[in-house]
Order: structure tokens, then sequence, then C-alpha cells
């Protein structure tokens, strides 16, 4: 018998190599977890860096440096709370991947906020409180910077806890607690307020109204019908024309209209025009893709991929015009109020003032985005891509149609209260609809397949098609932000204001 080869290596060293390489591994996956944080407070002092330079030598600089990076700070809450509203339905629904949702969010949202992110600002940064009833100039500036701190603080919060609040609500329940503190009622302008607080109640069931409207349409129009892919052949490319003459019209409003005066009449012409040139286009791919795909609902989805993908840049466009608001409107009235870097007006954003809120959502999708994407998108109801459609396209004509009469509506409240109206009309339709069931009927007859049994009503009862959990806690949610950031922009005005003196 040969000798036994003594072992060269000592396995103690081995572990112990080992449990440093573990350990190095670790520390690396740390460091990736605190990268996030590292580069969102290195955008918070660049932000501060941009407002001195454009407030250089003005009095108030400091101030405008401070309310910059609160600013900064607002606008990446948003990015990383509000995106589920933008791209969640179409990750829900599998149809693009997270990364290639979060970078076609960056950049609609960029656009959306520098082609037509002023008209909500005014209302923001002037409507709600009154700067000439304030006590001083200064009172009127902690109150806007309170509200931006509060109202960080708490979405911050709410993206820790999972929770899709509405940035909306946050802001202005921020401006509304910091002005009393500052002003007593009588700062406050009520009728906005009034007007506000009923398009919060009106453009979620707004929202899921139009939702269900679409999904009612595709139904019986495409997915019960005897040849689903010669319907939706002719009926996907009407559903895109009528999504682009719609942007075409809200860009021409918005963008255009800054550039040179447009009419309604020549408004509605851009849209049409836009809508025909869109369907001319999509209809032959569409056509394309129909090619040899089974006559089934599975086929459906595919069709549906590019519209629903078409809706979710175009909610992202309307999201940035929209929220960006949230971020800068208060930075905008701080700036008019001191007067700095040469102010355009009372509640006309600066171009670096709108920069800072476009590139800070941007920024917080990219870096926080995921966290929350899949709570809308997947965990409310089931999403397939036409249900997924229906959600993104009513949300986007809701928060336009908003924009365009300068209300601050939630994006959160639409965008949450189309998947429900989409869930709930899944659940009136399964019952009651004469047409399925007739199409259910005919096709056991076709495959010879036995009816399935009629469930248990205790069962159907359990086996809701909408969560009830999730409906009460977002809607908890809703209900408390407002006073939440109220009630804290509220005590950072008075520590701020004691500090100050």
């Amino acid at each position: 018998m040969g000798k036994t080869t003594p072992k060269l290596v000592k396995p103690t060293l081995d572990k112990d190599l080992e449990k440093i390489v573990q350990v190095e591994e670790a520390s690396q996956h740390l460091s990736r977890g605190l990268a996030p944080y590292g580069l969102g407070l290195i955008f918070l002092i660049l932000a501060a860096i941009v407002a001195a330079g454009a407030a250089m030598d003005r009095p108030g600089m400091t101030v405008v440096m401070a309310a910059a990076a609160l600013a900064a700070y607002m606008a990446m809450n948003i990015g990383a709370n509000d995106v589920t509203n933008n791209v969640g339905p179409a990750v829900g629904a599998r149809v693009i991947s997270m990364g290639a949702a979060l970078a076609m969010a960056v950049v609609f949202e960029i656009a959306g906020a520098m082609i037509a992110g002023r008209g909500v600002v005014a209302t923001i940064s002037q409507g709600i409180i009154d700067p000439s009833m304030t006590p001083t100039t200064a009172g009127y500036i902690w109150a806007m910077m309170a509200a931006l701190l509060s109202a960080g603080l708490w979405v911050n919060f709410a993206t820790w806890i999972n929770a899709p609040v509405s940035t909306t609500h946050s802001i202005v329940g921020g401006v509304l607690g910091a002005g009393i503190a500052a002003a007593g009622l009588g700062a406050l302008n009520w009728s906005v307020v009034l007007g506000i607080t009923a398009s919060w109640v009106v453009s979620p069931l707004l929202g899921g109204a139009i939702a269900a409207f679409v999904l009612a349409f595709i139904k019986e129009f495409i997915i019960y019908r005897e040849d689903k892919i010669a319907s939706a052949r002719k009926w996907v490319p009407v559903l895109i024309a009528v999504m682009a003459a719609t942007f075409a019209s809200y860009l021409s409003i918005e963008g255009l209209s800054q550039i040179i005066p447009i009419s309604l009449p020549t408004t509605m012409m851009i849209g049409l025009v836009s809508g025909l040139a869109a369907w001319i286009i999509v209809r032959p791919l569409v056509h394309r893709q129909a090619v040899g795909l089974e006559n089934r609902n599975q086929s459906l989805r595919k069709l549906f991929r590019l519209p629903l993908i078409f809706a979710a840049a175009l909610l992202s466009f309307a999201h940035g015009a929209n929220d960006v608001a949230n971020a800068i409107g208060p930075l905008t009235g701080i700036v008019a109020a001191i007067g700095a870097a040469g102010s355009a007006g009372a509640g006309v954003p600066q171009f670096w003032v709108v920069m800072i809120g476009a590139v800070g959502i941007s920024l917080g999708i990219l870096l926080f985005g995921p966290r929350l994407i899949r709570i809308v998108g997947e965990e409310i109801t089931k999403l397939n891509p036409m249900r997924a459609y229906c959600v993104s396209l009513s949300t986007a004509t809701t928060v336009i149609f908003a924009s365009a009469l300068g209300l601050p509506v939630s994006s959160t409240h639409i965008a949450v209260g189309a998947v429900f109206g989409v869930g709930f009309f899944r659940e009136w339709y399964t019952r009651n609809s004469k047409r399925r069931v007739e199409y259910m009927r005919a096709k056991a007859e076709r495959w010879d397949v036995e009816p399935k049994p009629e469930r248990n009503p205790e069962e159907i009862r359990r086996r809701y098609l909408v969560r009830r959990s999730h409906f009460m806690t977002i809607v908890a949610a809703w209900i408390i932000t407002v006073p939440a950031s109220a009630g804290l922009a509220a005590v950072l005005y008075w520590i701020m204001s004691h500090l100050a003196l």
C-alpha cells in the first residue's frame, strides 16, 4: 500500500478565509443598499449649489439654498412613492420588465415636468395660502419650508412601510397646516381649498368609472366575441388612436399654447389629426402581430402590449406635469417672496426650479421606485394587459383633465381608484353579463365540455376579485395623510420660526 499523501492545506485556515470572504460579500451588499441614500444626499447638495448660483449676491440666498434642498428631497420621495401609479399596472401585467419600466418613467416624467409642469404650480405656491395675508414675508417663507419638510418626511415614512399614499395630499396638507400656524384660518383661500377637496373625491371615482367603461367595451367588443383576433385587429388601433388624440390635445393646450395662441377648435383639430395618424401607423403593426395567433384570450394579451406601453408612457408624462408642483410649488413661492434670481412672478417657476423637481422625481424613481410597484401592480387585483391598459388610460386621462384645469389631484388616488374600478367591475360582470354567459355556454357546447358547477355563495364571497384588506388599508392611509402632514407642518413651522428669532 502506498503512503497517504499529507494534506498541504490547513482546513482551519480555509474556513477562516471563507468567513472573511463572506464578511466582504456582506459588506458589499450593505454598501449597495446604502448607495442610493448616498446618491440622494449628493443630489440634495447639488440642488442647493444650483440654487446658490441662481440667487448669487441676492438677499436670502441661504434660505433659497435650504428650500431647494427640501424641494429636491420632496421630489425624490414623489418619484419613490408615485412611480407605482405610472408603471405598476404594466409591470404587474408582465408586459415590460422593471428596468424598462423605470427607464420609460424617467424619460416621460422629465418631459411632462419640463413641457407642461407649470400649470399646477401656481395653485400650490399661491392659491392655497395668500402671501399678502401672512403677517410677514418671513412667516410665509417658513410656512412653505415647513410644508415641504413635513410632506417629504410623511411620504418617506409611507414609502418605508410600503403604503402608496398621495404626495399631493401630503403637500396640500402641509401647506394648510403651516399656513394656519403662520397666519390663522383667514390666510387660507377657501374656494381653492374646497375645489381641491372636491377634486379628491371626484377624481378617483372618475378614474374608476373610466377604467370600468373601457374594460366593459373591451369585454363586449373583443374578449367575448366569436373571433377574438379579428375583433382585436379592428379595435386595438382605435383604442391607441383615442389615446394619441387625447395626448396631442393636452400637449397643444399646455405646450404649444405657451408659444402661440391656440383656440379650442384648433386644439380639437390637432387631436383629431394626431389620432388619425396614430391609427394609420399602428393598424398594420397590430395586423402583423395578429398573424398566426390562436383565437384565445392568451393571444389578446400579446396584442394589448403595445397600447399598454403607450398608456404607461402617457401616464408618466401626465404625472410629471401634475405632481412636479408638489415639490417645486412651495419653492416657487419662496423664490417669488424673496425676489431672488430675478423671479418671473407669482406662481411662475423658473427653469432651474423645474429642473430640480423633474430630476429629483426621476432620481427617486431610479433609486427607490421598485419598492412599491408590485403593491399597485399585483396585490390589489390580478391585472392582465387588457385590465392594466384600462387602468393606465383612465388614470392618464383624468390627470390630464385635472392638470388642464390647474387642479393638484392625486395620481395615486386616481390610479388605485382605477385598479379598484376594474376589480369591482369584473365582479359585477362575472355575475351579470348575458354575453359572457352565452359565450361560455357556446364554448362548452363547441368543445363538449360540462359547464362548471356554480360555487357555493359563501365561497364566492370569500373569493372576491378585489382584495378588501388592501382597499381598507389604502383608504385609511389616504384619510390620515392630510391631518398627519398638516399637524407635522404646524409643529415644524413653530420650531423653525422660533429658531429664526
